[in-house]
């Protein structure tokens, strides 16, 4: 059984590894995307804005199939889709094309991300230890390697299709092989995981949002920040700081890799501190570094506010997959799946809120919205308390139960 959970912890962080690439690879290259099929300033919001809203019908679909299917089975079909949608989104010329692509990709990638971190809570939940920020942490690898490719293509001035074709090529046979080792942790675990998830089933009216609702905000503020950056990085670089279209897909690559330096010694922080104050320290952290970009003088400036946002804004989502799984432990797929909406609520304000105060006032102050949405997150740090052991510290304290499975090497 080790072996079996060994395995699928590693296939599980091949395939965020492969989903940040994709991610990476779709985001950075935005500007050309644009040029390729002649969006306009005034029409790319709508576009940015579509993606989320379809991954949000995926997510709440997620949550409905998984009382029939288990995650795993959900995510070995999602992630082939979604590579396939991003070779769609380089291949086409017509704006019709780019419209099926994204809707495709977004459809997919909801219930990808869902099912991802379904696997990824219940995984932690058979360790009984915090494992959560590695698996996102090798998103965040997959994000600097996308990314890293997309300043390839910029470089060498290569089509998207020329730049994606060998990147689906390489990671879809990759993660449809790793796919036959995804567990699904309550079943490696030896429990009854369809039973579990039946069991939380009542409890799906006002009582859980209640519970979940300061989570579902702090993913929301999250996301609006993590989107700002994503959608809105390079075109910052270029258009208010004056870089080239080369040196403005450098931003987000920036930020990645302070993402999976915080994500990789994430895991520690919250074992040993606890995720109460890991959470905060985030929220600080990337607020300050809102603060830098809105007011840096140059690009490279700029580049000092996004690497806080990083290393700030890299803790916040998969504490709050977490603590959800550990809020409804006979629930937790329903409730990642609902959680995971606001994901998408996020990204659906944050890109075109970032935009249209850019236009109506300016980008830099644009800047400092999701800045004071980070900092609204302080408020909300207790609800990632463990459950039931909330102490004043906020530290977690594991049951006995899990520090015995905790121990066994894994």
């Amino acid at each position: 059984m080790t072996d079996v959970l060994r395995r699928g912890r590693a296939s599980l962080a091949f395939s965020f590894f492969a989903q940040g690439a994709t991610f990476a690879l779709l985001v950075t290259r935005i500007p050309a995307i644009q040029d390729r099929y002649g969006v306009s300033d005034a029409l790319l919001p709508a576009f940015l804005a579509a993606v989320p809203i379809l991954a949000g019908v995926g997510s709440v679909t997620t949550e409905q199939l998984v009382k029939r299917i288990r995650p795993s089975r959900l995510l070995r079909w999602s992630q082939p889709v979604v590579l396939l949608a991003l070779l769609g989104v380089g291949s086409g010329d017509r704006l019709v094309e780019l419209a099926v692509a994204l809707g495709a990709f977004g459809l997919a990638v909801g219930a990808l991300d869902a099912s991802m971190n379904m696997l990824g809570v219940s995984l932690q939940r058979t360790y009984g230890r915090s494992i959560m920020l590695g698996f996102h942490a090798t998103y965040s690898l997959g994000g600097i390697v996308g990314a890293s490719l997309a300043w390839v293509g910029a470089h060498w001035h290569l089509s998207l299709f020329v730049s994606y074709l060998p990147v689906v090529l390489v990671l879809l046979p990759a993660a449809f092989v790793g796919s036959r080792w995804y567990v699904d942790g309550d079943a490696a675990s030896g429990l009854d995981a369809d039973a579990d998830a039946g069991k939380g089933q009542g409890e799906s009216g006002a009582l859980v949002f209640r519970l979940l609702l300061p989570l579902c905000l702090v993913m929301t503020f999250a996301y609006i920040g993590d989107s700002t950056v994503s959608n809105w990085s390079a075109k910052y670089l270029q258009d208010v700081l004056g870089s080239s279209e080369q040196l403005a897909t450098v931003p987000y690559n920036v930020y990645m890799v302070m993402t999976l330096v915080g994500r990789a010694v994430g895991d520690f922080g919250v074992r040993r501190f606890g995720a109460v104050a890991v959470v905060r320290l985030g929220a600080v952290v990337a607020a300050l570094g809102f603060a830098v970009v809105a007011v840096a003088p140059g690009a490279w400036v700029g580049m000092l506010g996004f690497t806080l946002l990083g290393l700030g804004l890299c803790v916040l989502v998969p504490q709050t997959f977490a603590a959800a799984g550990r809020l409804f432990p006979g629930a937790s797929d329903a409730a990642i799946a609902r959680l995971n909406i606001f994901n998408y609520v996020g990204f659906l304000i944050g890109s075109p809120l970032v935009g249209a105060l850019g236009d109506a006032w300016n980008y830099r102050g644009a800047m400092l919205v999701p800045m004071v949405l980070v900092l609204a997150t302080l408020g909300y740090a207790r609800s990632f308390a463990p459950e039931p052991d909330r102490y004043g510290d906020g530290h977690e304290r594991p049951r006995t139960a899990d520090v015995g499975r905790g121990s066994n090497g894994l």
